[in-house]
């Protein structure tokens, strides 16, 4: 794991990200149980990514735009989407601020934000993104635009489009592969045949990286100097951060196409762990304040998820609302 030092970040940073990551983690447990319950529809998980995410989080600014993929639980979390939202969310209840309880759970959006609202069609919003940072080039503002994607999206033609056209008009645009191996089921070697992903940012005329997906402090430099190119004016950076996917696709997913070993080994490279046994080894911290903070997020894990389930259903009559024109008076 890099040395936080030379990367700038302190012990209270060390320990702000551990929370964070830990705070997406406990989330997307609780999801799982309740699913696994039949309290849930549908969960898609982001245990085993956290380090990634958190990461990244960690290098941006607030008025950057978030173009998250249905896998950044721990990510939005950490950009200020509550764990109440996010259940609210996962039990299609009126109060979701994605859309109102009428979109599939993981469709992570807030305007105030400025995460952008997500389509179902994987990889269409590495182009929502890459638009949101010609907006800001356009008008002169110190803020880039931020992308992630699974490694099986870098199939589709938009991510190609997207990463092109970046390039092109040097847009200040970061695109962060979170590669799993696994394009749900279909493993890497047979979704693309190079050992690095991010080498193709120089046909795009982009810089590329790639890097640890499982040391939060390694992302997070890798992605605070791509934000540092990009204000600069030198164009979009595409990162590959290389994490582990610690259980199926979704809930719906039976994830024995994965051999017992390679899963062993996963967990024991559980992003998790490995940044729990860095802060002790440097003595960020103790045991009695690893405890407090479990503590503190059950309690918000608890009253989040009582809350979600107490909360009422969206009326039969927003079934339509923004999907088709409701009538009214038209602005002139």
């Amino acid at each position: 794991m890099l040395d936080y030092k030379t990367v700038g970040l302190t012990h209270e940073d060390l320990k702000e990200i551990y929370k964070w990551m830990l705070l997406g983690r406990k989330i997307d447990e609780r999801m799982w149980l309740l699913n696994r319950a039949g309290k849930l529809p549908f969960v898609i998980s982001c245990q085993g990514q956290e380090a990634t995410q958190i990461g990244t989080y960690y290098a941006l600014k607030d008025e950057d735009v978030l173009a998250p993929y249905y896998r950044d639980l721990a990510l939005v979390t950490a950009r200020g989407i509550s764990a109440e939202e996010s259940m609210l969310a996962a039990f299609a209840k009126q109060g979701d601020t994605s859309s109102g309880g009428k979109q599939m759970p993981s469709h992570f959006s807030k305007k105030d934000l400025s995460i952008l609202t997500q389509g179902s069609c994987v990889t269409t919003q590495v182009l929502h993104a890459v638009g949101a940072s010609l907006s800001l080039k356009m008008d002169g503002k110190e803020a880039i635009a931020l992308a992630t994607l699974g490694e099986g999206s870098t199939s589709q033609g938009d991510f190609h489009e997207a990463m092109n056209f970046a390039g092109v008009h040097k847009l200040p645009f970061i695109c962060i592969i979170e590669n799993n191996k696994y394009a749900i089921s279909v493993p890497s070697h047979l979704q693309y045949a190079t050992d690095d992903l991010s080498s193709r940012a120089a046909g795009y005329g982009a810089f590329g990286e790639q890097v640890d997906g499982n040391d939060p402090i390694a992302v997070y430099e890798a992605v605070k100097r791509a934000r540092e190119r990009a204000i600069n004016g030198e164009g979009p950076t595409l990162i590959e951060a290389l994490c582990s996917r610690l259980t199926p696709h979704s809930s719906d997913d039976d994830d024995n196409y994965r051999p017992a070993e390679e899963m062993k080994e996963e967990k024991e490279n559980d992003c998790m762990i490995k940044f729990k046994e860095y802060l002790v080894e440097h003595q960020v911290t103790n045991d009695e304040w690893f405890s407090q903070i479990e503590d503190e997020i059950k309690q918000e894990i608890n009253t989040a998820t009582k809350n979600a389930e107490k909360a009422p259903y969206p009326l039969p009559e927003e079934a339509l609302t923004h999907v088709y024109d409701q009538g009214g008076e038209k602005n002139a």
